[in-house]
């Protein structure tokens, strides 16, 4: 099998640390700037509405909410968050155990508008050389595209695709795939039935070592 992973909310807690890490910028970036704390909140409630249903639910490209989130500011960003973020109970061992029964592991995720950063965020939490392949979509690749790349490389074998935003699932694949939602609290309370009724082949797993019970069931 080929069995793809988001990476926030999925192998990673990167969410519970937004604001520190915004925080953490505006020291290392604005030192002289008042008011840090609030700004910090601010910019995470600007953040967390990039997290909404309507981005990644269909084959568009996805694209930056602000300007905020990109150049020198974000980066500075994306670093502290990086050292903030908690790989999920099991990330690690579940990828090890998967790619050890044979099967194709890799990072199946967005973009994060600032080249290199992804892998940097994977390389940090230790995942990085865990993965057979890191297929990006995002700026001039859309979901589909990333998907036809994964087929054209690996083959149409059975996909199974595990994500914590299960919007993304909805006209993308084919019918050699398996859906995982991977329930995580913060993305969770995006999700409705209306979603979930759009998407055949669905799996719900609330912890990753719950992903090897699935695998092994598709295996028969």
């Amino acid at each position: 099998m080929i069995i793809a992973f988001d990476f926030d909310g999925t192998l990673v807690d990167s969410y519970s640390c937004i604001e520190e890490a915004f925080y953490r910028a505006l020291e290392r970036e604005y030192p002289w700037l008042p008011g840090k704390r609030s700004i910090a909140k601010l910019l995470t409630k600007l953040e967390l509405q990039f997290e909404r249903p309507k981005f990644g639910k269909t084959g568009r490209k996805i694209r930056p909410p602000l300007k905020i989130f990109q150049g020198r500011f974000a980066r500075a960003w994306f670093e502290e968050r990086a050292k903030l973020t908690k790989p999920l109970d099991g990330a690690h061992e579940v990828l090890k155990e998967l790619r050890d029964q044979g099967h194709i592991v890799i990072s199946f995720s967005a973009e994060d508008f600032i080249p290199g950063i992804k892998e940097f965020r994977l390389r940090q939490n230790g995942l990085y050389d865990l993965f057979d392949d890191v297929i990006i979509f995002g700026k001039g690749v859309s979901i589909k595209d990333a998907f036809s790349l994964v087929r054209k490389k690996y083959g149409n074998e059975t996909f199974v695709w595990v994500d914590d935003k299960p919007w993304r699932f909805i006209g993308n694949g084919d019918e050699n795939t398996e859906y995982v939602w991977m329930y995580f609290p913060y993305t969770a309370r995006f999700v409705t039935d209306d979603i979930l009724d759009k998407i055949p082949h669905l799996h719900v797993i609330y912890d990753l070592w719950s992903l090897l019970d699935v695998v092994k069931r598709l295996s028969v």
